[in-house]
């Protein structure tokens, strides 16, 4: 050290250079201010990237339909692209894994069915927790389905049907758009709550099974309300009831199965989005904002209306709790269905 440095003013400015070295080592540790302030703000900008809405499906069916809906609506919000990613088969196991395994961030997002929470039941074992495994963000619609019979059945009434099946334990029978669906288990609930005995016949998706149903091969089927209304209207198909908790919005002569004779009774497809666990809050609160907003344009509205979909949007604590309650609904149906993939 020169003479200088010695001196009260070079003494000064080597305790300022230690003082900035360590203010800056300070405000480099992990959870200090800085860095917390520095996390916000990047959260805060977020997205600056495209998003990618993982759909676990074949393009072309409801699920793709509602995806694309939302992918062409959110961009206005977020000024970002949203990408749908179509990866079906698997019964969505593929798709839905790949989520769940996925960084927190934001830029990776599945489109959920109703078959989310009913897969736990249905198979052995997944590589993934439905509930834990999953941040909800909202539930973007619902959608009832429609009993409807083989118009030559002698019923004109849910409770028709009833006193028909119990007149004949085991010979009616039901179609299905494959095993362990909605469809398949809207039944067995039926057979359940209403103490019926009819049996399943399942098929390769809904439109083979309405097929079905229009040419006697099946007496009875839970479908899409608008894909099966116009078969109704032609009458190949009779309409008894819809099966939600509340009339459907194209159909709504029709009383629900609950108001028909079977209390208790509801079942609802819907579509949802959830994020991998451990995204952040504000990550959450900013996609559920964009969704909702998306989902009240009115040109999405009525896209999704023209295919059987009313709109949720509901918050991602509503959405939780919709989904914590739906699996032990599901996993009892399941049960009494002897319905079980390996």
């Amino acid at each position: 050290m020169t003479q200088s440095d010695k001196s009260p003013t070079g003494a000064s400015r080597w305790m300022a250079v230690l003082v900035v070295g360590l203010s800056s080592s300070i405000a480099a540790t992990p959870g200090s201010s800085q860095t917390r302030s520095q996390d916000a703000s990047a959260a805060s900008a977020y997205p600056s990237k495209p998003i990618r809405l993982v759909v676990p499906f074949a393009p072309g069916g409801g699920a793709d339909i509602v995806a694309r809906a939302m992918s062409q609506k959110l961009p206005e919000a977020y000024g970002q692209p949203v990408v749908v990613d179509n990866r079906g088969g698997g019964t969505t196991i593929g798709g839905t894994d790949a989520v769940a395994k996925a960084a927190p961030d934001g830029y990776t997002l599945l489109l959920a069915t109703s078959g989310h929470v009913i897969n736990p039941s249905f198979f052995a074992k997944l590589p993934f927790d439905a509930i834990r495994d999953f941040a909800p963000v909202t539930q973007l619609t619902s959608q009832a389905y429609l009993l409807g019979i083989y118009p030559g059945l002698p019923a004109k009434t849910v409770k028709d049907l009833i006193a028909l099946a119990k007149a004949k334990p085991g010979q009616l029978n039901y179609g299905s758009g494959g095993n362990g669906n909605a469809t398949h288990l809207g039944a067995e609930l039926l057979k359940d709550l209403a103490g019926i005995d009819i049996v399943h016949v399942p098929y390769k998706g809904g439109g083979p099974a309405l097929v079905a149903l229009m040419s006697g091969e099946v007496a009875m089927l839970f479908s899409n309300v608008s894909f099966t209304l116009p078969q109704v209207k032609a009458g190949k198909v009779r309409a008894l009831a819809v099966s939600g908790v509340k009339r459907s919005a194209v159909a709504p002569e029709l009383p629900t199965i609950a108001e028909a004779g079977v209390p208790g009774f509801e079942v609802t497809s819907w579509y949802g989005v959830l994020a991998p666990a451990r995204t952040s809050k504000r990550i959450i609160t900013s996609l559920h904002d964009a969704f909702s907003k998306a989902l009240n344009a009115p040109e999405v509205k009525l896209r999704l209306a023209n295919d059987g979909n009313e709109v949720v949007g509901s918050t991602p604590e509503a959405f939780a709790a919709y989904m914590a309650a739906e699996v032990p609904k599901w996993a009892r149906v399941v049960k009494l269905s002897g319905a079980r993939m390996e």
